[in-house]
C-alpha cells in the first residue's frame, strides 16, 4: 500500500478527472436513452426517435479521435498536465451548455443542430482525456505497479456512472414524467459544473510525469507526433484500436442501450432499471481491480485475452437475459457483462501506453483508444437496436461476441511486442 500513499495525489487526479469526464459523457447517454428522442426529434416514430438519439450519442465517438490527435499533439510536445486541464475544461463547458439548449418545439431544426455541436465538443474533449489520465498514472508507477496504477483512471468510469445514474434515479423518484421531460433532465448537466471545478482543482496541483520530463532532457519533442506515429508505429496503433473494441461494446450495450431498450421496447419501469444498473456497475469496478492486480502478477496481455474470450461467451446470453422479464436474471446478466468489461478495460492503461515510446505515447494511446471507441461504442447502440428489430432482443448480444473476436485479433497483432523504453 505504500506506493498508493506516496502517489495519492497523482492517482486521485487521474481518477477524479476521468470520473468527471465519464459522468459528463454518461449523463448524455442516459438522457439520450430517456428523453432526447421526443424533445429533439418529435416528428419521427418512437423507434426512429431512439435511433436518432443514439446517433447523436455516437457522434461524440467520431469526435474523440480528432480530439485525440489534437490533445495528443500538445500532450507529447508541451506536457501531460496542461493538456489534461484543457481537455477537462472543454468537456465541462460543452456539457454545461447542453443544460441550456432549446428544444425542437422552441426553435425547430436549430435545436438538434446545437445538440450535435455540443455533443461533438464533449467527444473532442474526452478524446484527450483518457490517454493523458492513463499516462499520468502509469508514468508515475514504481516498478511492478504499472497495471495497479493504470487501473485508477479506469475506475473513473464506474464512479462517473454511479454519480450520473444515481442522480437520474433520484430525479425519476422525485419528479413525474412530464416534469422530468420538461426541465428535470437539465439538472445533471448543470451540476456537472461543480464536478468539473473539483477535477480542475485537483489537476492544477500535480506536477509533470517523470517519464516525460526525462524524455525532454534527452531529446526535443517531435514536431508532428501523429506523423511519427503513422510512419513508425502503425501496427501497434491498429492493434490497440482493435483491442479496445470489446470494452466499449460491453459498456454501452449494458448501460445506454439496455436502459433505452429495456424501458421503451420491453416496458421495464425506469427507476427499477436504473437501480438494477447501479448495482451491476459495482461488478465492473470489481473486475477492474481484479484485472489490475492479476496483470501485475502475470501480464496485461494474458488478462485481456481472458476477457476477450469471456466477451464472446456473454454475447450469447446477454440478449436473452435482458429480455427475460425476471429482475434477478436481468441483474445477473448485466453484472456478469460489466465484470467482464472490467477484465478487458482494467489492464488497458498499462497495456496501451506500453505499446508506444514516450515521445508519441500520448498521441498513440489516445488515438488507439478513441478510434476503437467508434467500432465498439458509437456503433454498439445503433447496431444493437437494428438487431433487436430484426431478430428480437435475444440477438443483440451477437455484437458482443463479434467485438470479443475483434479485440482478440488486436491482441494477437502485438503478442510478441516488447514494451518500448
Amino acid at each position: 500500500m505504500a506506493p498508493y500513499r506516496a502517489h495519492r495525489r497523482i492517482l486521485t487526479a487521474s481518477l477524479v478527472g476521468t470520473a468527471v469526464e465519464f459522468y459528463d459523457f454518461y449523463i448524455y447517454g442516459t438522457a439520450a436513452a430517456l428523453v432526447f428522442g421526443p424533445l429533439f426529434f418529435p416528428e419521427s416514430s418512437d423507434s426512429a426517435q431512439l435511433m436518432y438519439s443514439f446517433m447523436t450519442f455516437g457522434l461524440a465517438f467520431f469526435a474523440r479521435p480528432v480530439g485525440a490527435i489534437v490533445f495528443g499533439h500538445y500532450g507529447d510536445r508541451i506536457g501531460r498536465k496542461s493538456t489534461l486541464v484543457a481537455s477537462l475544461m472543454l468537456m465541462g463547458a460543452s456539457t454545461l451548455l447542453i443544460a441550456f439548449l432549446p428544444t425542437y418545439a422552441m426553435v425547430g431544426w436549430v435545436a438538434p443542430l446545437l445538440l450535435c455541436i455540443l455533443r461533438f465538443g464533449q467527444g473532442f474533449g474526452l478524446g484527450g482525456e483518457w490517454g493523458g489520465a492513463a499516462l499520468l498514472a502509469v508514468e508515475n508507477a514504481p516498478p511492478g505497479w504499472k497495471s495497479r496504477f493504470g487501473m485508477f483512471p479506469q475506475l473513473g468510469a464506474p464512479v462517473g456512472f454511479i454519480a450520473a445514474n444515481g442522480l437520474f434515479l433520484l430525479l425519476g423518484l422525485g419528479l413525474d414524467d412530464a416534469d422530468f421531460a420538461a426541465w428535470g433532465w437539465r439538472i445533471p448537466f448543470l451540476l456537472s459544473a461543480i464536478l468539473v471545478g473539483l477535477g480542475l482543482w485537483v489537476r492544477l496541483k500535480i506536477t509533470e510525469t517523470p517519464d516525460f520530463a526525462e524524455a525532454l532532457e534527452k531529446d526535443a519533442p517531435v514536431a508532428v507526433p501523429i506523423g511519427d506515429l503513422v510512419r513508425h508505429h502503425l501496427v501497434p496503433t491498429l492493434a490497440g484500436t482493435f483491442a479496445v473494441v470489446a470494452c466499449f461494446a460491453i459498456f454501452y450495450l449494458a448501460t445506454s442501450f439496455a436502459l433505452g431498450h429495456g424501458t421503451q421496447a420491453l416496458g421495464y419501469p425506469k427507476e427499477q432499471f436504473l437501480l438494477t444498473q447501479l448495482g451491476a456497475i459495482l461488478f465492473m469496478a470489481v473486475g477492474i481491480i481484479f484485472a489490475g492486480y492479476a496483470s501485475d502478477a502475470s501480464s496485461e496481455q494474458r488478462v485481456l485475452t481472458w476477457g476477450c474470450g469471456a466477451t464472446v461467451l456473454i454475447g450469447f446470453v446477454f440478449g436473452p437475459s435482458l429480455a427475460s422479464g425476471s429482475w434477478p436474471i436481468i441483474f445477473v446478466g448485466l453484472a456478469t457483462a460489466l465484470f467482464v468489461m472490467g477484465l478487458v478495460y482494467g489492464p488497458l492503461g498499462s497495456w496501451l501506453t506500453g505499446l508506444f515510446p514516450v515521445h508519441v505515447r500520448y498521441t498513440g494511446a489516445s488515438v488507439a483508444f478513441n478510434a476503437g471507441g467508434i467500432l465498439g461504442g458509437a456503433m454498439a447502440p445503433i447496431i444493437a437496436q437494428a438487431l433487436a428489430e430484426w431478430g428480437g432482443t435475444g440477438t443483440v448480444g451477437f455484437y458482443l461476441a463479434l467485438a470479443g473476436v475483434v479485440s482478440w485479433l488486436g491482441l494477437l497483432m502485438v503478442r510478441r511486442t516488447v514494451t518500448p523504453a
